[in-house]
């Protein structure tokens, strides 16, 4: 399958790339850090429901990630969209996040018991699958307007400065919501996550109407019958670069969201102030602009795989730093904001970074396949994400209860502080460690590979006439 090189990547494309994740960001930065907070405190349910409810609802977020990048890539080679391969999913999605999300937040307080869980249960899935809708082609859109490894990494940091933009404007919209209305209340919420959603609308249709198709895909007339569902067996049976990144995509979901589930209960259980979860947020910025400004030059000079590797080791050491003294002293709650804040920050170099290992991943691929089936690469990573984001999300409800976490008490115990201490600081180090050892030991994309792989894209780009 050959591609062809529509214009020159320009900044228009860079900003409306890096708007995609802004706009899903807003929205799914809350479901990462306050959704569970929002169900066991302003509509009641227990940690021990919340974590039967998440393992549901996550299980079938993960199966759905691989089935929509397939469907996809055979919807394509079917039809041959003009549209794009990508973009026109974009279209039909982004509305279906805005409704789905304001809809989860607000409907459900309206009820009580059975009806309430059953409209809290339904909401949530449409709202994931209008994500899975529009995350699977965002991501896989990069492969497509990406030529090359500049590109890919100056569309990484692009990507990761929307995400940085993204989870920050919720984490400081929220937060002082709840503050003013209360946590417990679910007014504050909706209204938090209407405001969320309608800005995340509209950084969506800019994404849509602000990216471009480059890499044209040339398919032959029986394309669709050579793409089959079950191309991804194969693909994990020689692609280890697609390996390592499922490894770590595993692991940097399992730190995002045991940390970002407990977050609220660390800031208001154990700091003292839900509303310093803001100030983190903004705290965390420098170390982002940082990141996203010399990203793609070191990425030029370094490689990707290097600079996530460091930033991976260097996080889990300020975890764990940073958990070693919680437990000889009180640690002052800005000592806390600014240490967790670095730590996240450096860590989380990889999952800005990630998508530009992707795109390299998918190109080795159709280098040793001969198929280029982005949609079900990219469907399938998530799929390792979202097996991570479904044991992170519905064990730290589970822990925190094992730890006696109950909503109901103005004041936690003493071991039920020092237990969202371990889950809140200590299991994200750890965490950070699994995803560094997947690049150390199972990321093996040399030198000459890398030159193969040039060869091959060179050999087999066409031009367009």
């Amino acid at each position: 399958m050959n591609t062809s090189s529509k214009n020159a990547l320009t900044m228009k494309h860079k900003i409306g790339y890096g708007l995609g994740d802004a706009g899903g960001c807003m929205t799914f930065a809350l479901m990462g850090t306050m959704f569970s907070k929002y169900c066991t405190d302003a509509l009641g349910i227990s940690t021990e429901l919340m974590f039967i409810l998440l393992l549901v609802w996550n299980v079938w977020d993960f199966l759905n990630d691989p089935l929509m990048g397939a469907l996809m890539d055979k919807s394509f080679a079917a039809n041959r969209n003009p549209e794009g391969k990508f973009r026109p999913w974009l279209l039909r999605s982004s509305p279906l996040i805005c409704v789905t999300f304001i809809a989860l937040w607000a409907v459900p307080a309206f009820f009580d018991g059975v009806t309430l869980l059953c409209a809290l249960f339904a909401l949530k899935l449409l709202y994931e699958a209008s994500y899975t809708m529009f995350n699977i082609p965002m991501g896989s859109l990069l492969s497509a307007m990406a030529d090359n490894d500049h590109e890919r990494a100056s569309l990484s940091s692009a990507r990761g400065i929307g995400s940085g933009l993204g989870n920050a404007l919720p984490m400081m919209i929220m937060p002082m919501l709840l503050k003013k209305f209360g946590d417990n209340n679910p007014t504050g919420y909706a209204i938090g996550a209407a405001i969320c959603a309608v800005m995340g609308f509209v950084m969506c249709l800019m994404h849509y109407r602000m990216t471009e198709e480059r890499n044209v895909v040339t398919a032959p007339t029986n394309a669709a019958e050579n793409i089959k569902l079950t191309d991804i067996l194969h693909v994990f049976r020689v692609n280890r670069p697609f390996w390592a990144l499922c490894v770590h995509g595993f692991f940097i979901c399992m730190m995002q969201y045991v940390g970002n589930t407990l977050s609220g209960y660390m800031y208001s259980d154990v700091l003292g102030d839900i509303a310093i979860g803001a100030y983190a947020t903004v705290l965390s910025a420098p170390f982002m602009a940082v990141i996203f400004i010399f990203g793609p030059k070191l990425a030029k000079k370094l490689g990707l795989e290097k600079i996530i590797r460091s930033g991976l080791l260097i996080g889990c050491l300020l975890y764990l730093s940073l958990f070693a003294l919680h437990m000889v002293m009180d640690v002052n709650a800005w000592v806390h904001v600014i240490w967790s804040s670095m730590a996240m920050g450096i860590a989380s170099i990889s999952i800005y970074m990630q998508w530009g290992l992707v795109g390299e991943a998918i190109d080795y691929n159709e280098m040793i396949t001969g198929k280029r089936t982005e949609g079900s690469i990219f469907g399938t990573f998530n799929l390792s994400r979202r097996v991570g984001q479904t044991i992170g999300n519905s064990s730290a409800m589970l822990m925190l209860g094992w730890v006696g976490y109950d909503g109901k008490l103005p004041v936690q115990s003493a071991a039920t502080v020092t237990g969202i201490k371990v889950l809140c600081v200590l299991l994200p180090g750890i965490f950070v460690l699994g995803s560094w050892a997947a690049f150390k030991f199972l990321w093996k994309m040399d030198d000459e590979t890398r030159q193969q792989l040039a060869e091959f894209k060179k050999n087999n780009k066409k031009t367009e006439v």
